[in-house]
Formats: structure tokens, sequence, C-alpha cells
């Protein structure tokens, strides 16, 4: 591995708040071997900044997930309906006048396998999107049962299971997330602070909390975006550092808590969005060669986030980084930047 140099990596992290609407990133990186680590910061967030990690709260959710499968306390292909009652999920996948959602499982959630729609992102019967009116300013309370009260008014996207489908659903992991909660008799939010303290990552934080008021504000475009209620309904979503998201993702890859093969049997890739793949809790940004011809660009497996946050390792590289970009109107900088950091190593 060529050694990165500290002024290489402050210039093109510098760089990042060139780009439209970006008014602060961090970045961290770190070697396999951890013979090698450094931070670069540059605007309005320095190498100690909480931020927002937004959907990388999906990689802590899998983590524990997976960790109840290998303590055999739950199984990937147990049905949802043994853990919710009927009157929540019946009616929340209907096809040609049949419910599918009998035949829900824990693995098609985790794996955005299971067909269901995203309350967020996907298309209401109106024809907005929840997310659209939340990034205007008008900050939403979610619960689940009001999230499943829109899912069920939502078009489906495919049934359960279906080879060689998936679809980004922030659905699936709120039912997870109660999921969790009844197997444990723990909230999920205490779930997630257990594995904060057992990583020591003592910078995280379960949103909101008086413990992260100097969060760093998020951006849509030049606009600061208030999730207060929002983060207050979902009980999952996350403040923390780029150190402590290194503690985080080394903990996940590097053998301590899963073994190699453990860890290639999650890679179970299925097309999400271009240009990532999902797999079992896991989700991989990949360019193929065709698309990128004078460079290889490797792959990255981990979790990011829609404000341009990252926790990835990169296996081609043995190393992992971590950071965000703080915006939610152009979150793909980060990964331009992330490419312009590997290239140097």
């Amino acid at each position: 591995m060529i050694i990165l140099k500290q002024e290489t990596l402050n210039k093109i992290v510098t760089g990042t708040i060139k780009n439209k609407n970006i008014h602060g990133s961090v970045f961290y990186i770190e070697s396999g071997d951890k013979s090698f680590n450094m931070f670069s910061a540059s605007g309005n967030i320095s190498p100690e900044s909480r931020y927002y990690i937004a959907s990388i709260n999906k990689l802590m959710i899998s983590f524990i997930t997976l960790r109840l499968c290998q303590d055999k306390v739950i199984n990937l292909e147990d049905k949802i309906s043994k853990y919710f009652p009927d009157e929540m999920l019946n009616g929340l996948l209907i096809h040609n006048g049949k419910d599918y959602t009998g035949g829900l499982t824990i693995y098609h959630l985790i794996t955005h396998t299971s067909g269901l729609p995203c309350y967020l992102i996907d298309k209401r019967p109106d024809g907005k999107k929840n997310m659209d009116l939340i990034l205007r300013g008008n900050d939403q309370s979610w619960p689940l049962d009001q999230v499943l009260s829109e899912v069920k008014k939502m078009k489906f996207k495919f049934l359960p299971g279906t080879k060689g489908k998936a679809s980004y659903s922030e659905t699936n992991f709120r039912l997870l997330d109660r999921l969790l909660e009844v197997v444990t008799n723990k909230s999920i939010q205490d779930l997630l602070t257990d594995v904060f303290r057992e990583l020591e990552m003592n910078n995280t934080f379960v949103l909101p909390s008086n413990s992260a008021d100097l969060c760093a504000p998020i951006y849509f475009k030049l606009d600061q975006i208030d999730l207060n209620e929002y983060w207050k309904s979902t009980h999952h979503d996350i403040a923390s550092t780029a150190g402590d998201q290194m503690r985080f993702i080394r903990a996940f890859f590097d053998g301590k808590y899963f073994s190699k093969d453990f860890i290639n049997g999650l890679k179970k890739w299925n097309n999400i969005f271009f240009p990532f793949k999902y797999g079992v809790g896991i989700q991989k940004f990949y360019i193929p060669r065709l698309l990128s011809p004078f460079k290889a660009v490797p792959e990255l497996i981990g979790h990011c986030g829609s404000v341009g946050s990252v926790a990835f390792y990169v296996p081609g590289k043995d190393v992992y980084i971590t950071g965000t970009v703080n915006q939610t109107s152009n979150p793909h900088i980060v990964f331009q930047t992330i490419i312009k950091i590997v290239n140097k190593l």
C-alpha cells in the first residue's frame, strides 16, 4: 500500500466544499492492520464533530439482528407473523385480492426483498412523496402504526422473495426494529445504546438526545433541516463521529464478531439502484470496469446514508473509510471523494 500523505488527503477533503451546497465534510481512513490512520475535515465540520449518519443505522440494526441469529434467538427464515399481531400485518401486501404478508420473513426485511414500498421515498396514492415534504421543512412524526397504515395504501413492488428483485425500503427496517424489540424485550433505542457501550462509541447517540445537541446541522441545499419530530418517532436515528463510525465498521468486518465465512455468506447481492447492490444487511458500492475503463474503482462494502454519510470497508485496499459531506441534495459527492482517496493508496 502507498501511504497517503496528510497534505494530499487535506487537499482532497478541502476540495469537497468547493462543490455546490457542501458546507463541511470529514473523512477518516484506517488500514486493516492499523498501521496507518488519518483524519481530515473541512468547512463547518471537524474531526470530532457529531453528525447524522442517516441509513448507516441499518448496518447497526443488521449487526444486532445477525448476532441474535448467531445466538439462535431468531432465524432469518422466521416468518415475521410469528412476532406481530395479525391486525398489525393484515393487508400490508395485497396482490390480486390475495394477502401475501404471511409469507414475509426476517430475511426479506434485512435484504430489502420484501416488496414492501418505502413510506418515505415511494409515491403515495396522491403522487407525492413524504421525503420531499420533509426536505421542504415539513418535519413529521412517523410512529410505526402510521408507517404501516401509509404502506397499506401504497402499491407493492413485487411478491416477497421474487428472484433477482430488491427494493430499498425504510419500511423493512422499521418492522425489523419492532421485531427485535419483541424478541429481546428491549427498546430499539436501548439495543443500539448497548452496542455503542460495548464498542466504546462514546460520542454516538440515538436522536434526539441532549447529549447530541452539538450535532452538525443537516442541509438540504442551502437550508438547514429540522428532523426532531421524525427522530422522536423512529427511535433509531443516530448521531456519531467519524472515529466512532470507524470503531463500528471495523467491528462488523474485522472478524471479532463475524467470521470471514459468515461475512461471505452475507454477500448475496441484488441490484437495488445503481451503483448499489444489497446483500444480507450490507450494502455494496460497485462500478463495473466497463464504466471506468482507465482505472478500476474498488468495491466498497458497508453502508451509506442519504446525507452523504459513509462507513465502508474496501477489501481491495484493506482499508476502512468513514465520514460525511452532510448534504441531502447531492450526497454523491462523498463517493467521488472516496474514489479520489483510494486512488492515492
